[in-house]
Order: C-alpha cells, then sequence, then structure tokens
C-alpha cells in the first residue's frame, strides 16, 4: 500500500511556505511605496535647500525644543529678533527682521502642517533670562523696543504667489547680494541679485585671514582627499576661474579639481565665498567680502536703508524682488 499522506504535507507545507514569503513580499513593496517618496523628499530637499540664515549676531544660540513649543508665534518672533539682530539697529531694521523671521517660521510650519513653530529651522532665539544677562541695565529699553517691532507687524508676513516665501538672510553682503542658484543651484524667483552697496560701510566689511601652506595644503586634503597639492606649486594650484554677476567666486581650480567659491568657503570658514588669494612668505592670504550666504536680505543693509529713511516694507520689497504681504492666519495651516 502507498502511503500518500506524508506527500500531500509536504505539499501542503510548501503551499503554506509559499505563501508566507509572497505575504512578506507584498507587506516589504507596500512600506517601499509609503516610506520611498518620503526618504526622497527628505534627500532632496536636505541636498538642495538654502542653509540656516547667517546673522549679524553670530555669538547667538538656536533655540531649544522645550522654549519653541510653548511659546506663542509673537513671542517667538520677539525671541528670534533679539538674537538675529543688534537692538541698537533703527527701528525699521528690527520690523524688516521681524517681518523676515515670521515668514521663515510660518513657511517651515506649513511645511509641517502644524501651528506649531517648529523649534529646528535654524533661527537663533535668546529667552528673557537670557536678554536680561545680555542686555543688564538695558534690558528694559532693548525689549521694549523689539517689541515695538513686533508687535506693530503682528502676524505680518511676505508672500509669492500666495505661499509664505523662503525669507533667508545674512549678515552684510559683498557690495551686492547673490541670487540663489548662484548659491544652492536652485532658481528661487524672489531671491534675485540686488545692489547693496551700502553694506561696504558695515563693520569687518572686508577681512584677511592666512593660512601656512601646509595648513591650507591639510584642510583641503581633509576634505576631498588628494588634490595633487604642492608646497613648492601650491600658489600656481589655487586660480579663481570665474565670478557669478554679483562678484562672489563661482568656480576655483585647487589642485586637480574645481570646486565652487561656497565650497572653499565652508572648507577654510571663510566670512564669505567672496574672496581674493594672495600668496606670500609660505603663507596664503584670503582677503573676504561681507558676511554669510549673501542671499536675501542684508541685516546691516537693512539698517543702512532704515537710517536713509525707508521703511520696512520698502527695505524687504528690495531685498526680495516681486514679494507681496499678508497676515498670516494660524486657521489656514
Amino acid at each position: 500500500m502507498e502511503h500518500t499522506l506524508p506527500s500531500y504535507n509536504i505539499w501542503k507545507g510548501c503551499v503554506f511556505l509559499t505563501k508566507k514569503i509572497l505575504t512578506m513580499i507584498f507587506i516589504y513593496i507596500i512600506l517601499a511605496m509609503i516610506g520611498l517618496p518620503a526618504l526622497i523628499t527628505y534627500c532632496s530637499y536636505s541636498s538642495h535647500s538654502p542653509a540656516e540664515p547667517e546673522t549679524a549676531q553670530p555669538e547667538a544660540e538656536l533655540a531649544s525644543p522645550e522654549i519653541i513649543r510653548t511659546s506663542e508665534l509673537e513671542n517667538y518672533i520677539k525671541g528670534v529678533v533679539a538674537a538675529e539682530m543688534p537692538a541698537l539697529f533703527e527701528i525699521e531694521a528690527l520690523k524688516a527682521q521681524a517681518v523676515s523671521a515670521r515668514t521663515y517660521a510660518v513657511r517651515k510650519m506649513k511645511e509641517n502642517n502644524s501651528n506649531a513653530v517648529p523649534y529646528d529651522i535654524g533661527q537663533a532665539y535668546l529667552s528673557i533670562e537670557q536678554m536680561q544677562q545680555k542686555w543688564g541695565e538695558n534690558f528694559t529699553t532693548y525689549y521694549n523696543k523689539i517689541s515695538e517691532a513686533v508687535d506693530s507687524t503682528r502676524g505680518e508676513i511676505m508672500t509669492y504667489e500666495n505661499e509664505p516665501i523662503l525669507a533667508v538672510f545674512h549678515a552684510e553682503s559683498a557690495g551686492k547680494t547673490e541670487a540663489a542658484e548662484n548659491v544652492w543651484t536652485q532658481e528661487i524667483p524672489y531671491l534675485k541679485s540686488v545692489d547693496s552697496s551700502l553694506d561696504k560701510n558695515a563693520p569687518d566689511f572686508e577681512t584677511s585671514i592666512s593660512f601656512t601652506y601646509d595648513e591650507c595644503i591639510k584642510r583641503f586634503s581633509n576634505q576631498y582627499g588628494n588634490l595633487s597639492l604642492s608646497k613648492d606649486t601650491l600658489p600656481q594650484q589655487l586660480k579663481i576661474l570665474s565670478h557669478t554677476p554679483a562678484g562672489y567666486v563661482q568656480q576655483i581650480q585647487v589642485g586637480n579639481k574645481i570646486l565652487t567659491g561656497r565650497e572653499v568657503r565652508e572648507t577654510l570658514h571663510l566670512r564669505s565665498s567672496n574672496f581674493s588669494i594672495q600668496t606670500q612668505n609660505d603663507m596664503v592670504i584670503f582677503t573676504t567680502k561681507g558676511y554669510g550666504h549673501g542671499a536675501g536680505m542684508s541685516q546691516y543693509g537693512a539698517e543702512f536703508m532704515a537710517r536713509e529713511g525707508k521703511s520696512y516694507q520698502q527695505i524687504l520689497q528690495h531685498y526680495y524682488t516681486g514679494i507681496s504681504f499678508s497676515v498670516y492666519d494660524s486657521k489656514e495651516t
């Protein structure tokens, strides 16, 4: 007599295992369909989005999650303005900073589909206690001034095509602001290069930093590997190839590799990518103009325009091309 039962059990077990494998594959496919677009979006945004604002007060610190999550938007903006711009600046410049900071925050809030101010958006922040410590006996005067700037523009943001703009800013330009595509490789219609020649009156507008040949080679090699740099021929191996229309370094030959001005700035921690190079006594001297990435509003430019009688809206319309103003309604988020 044939024993067919074991064969049947084997067949049944194979069917069960096959179904289990197919079920697992199906689950993985669903997870991939859900997760992959989010991952692509995140990677794309991280790779090509503008960096954090660069401020006229470089000692300012980013806000902690605990502070931001419990702060109402307008109080948060007061802390940002206090951290990002000197309280001694003209009131119209402070108003411009308030609107820029609020716009930047609201855009991030809309991206997160939330009414809560996100804590990781790159804006500096000072708490009341930090303001008191920083300003001492001038606390009341400075706080009232910043409160006036924020309260008088309450809820006001900048928009382009009915959406909050990416209101980036920097401490001081090199005489002209930089177009977005020359900083982050993506064109943004309201971040064009505009005149900001008054920035030349800003403190430390032009500064120099020196590196020994060895230190210069080491920094580039640590970042980019073997560039075939040599102490004997280093002056000839550092050659600026092109500039952007605003005067910032676009491309530069460094040994056997072509880098962007921004890449050199980040590698050497230069104040801006508007720089010239000299060599002298086995030293490489980089002379920079301005401070920051150069895109959007120049904070010192805003200050000088305010001194000339320009309103905060005139200042913002100058630095952000073609924008409109609207009042933020949290119910829209």
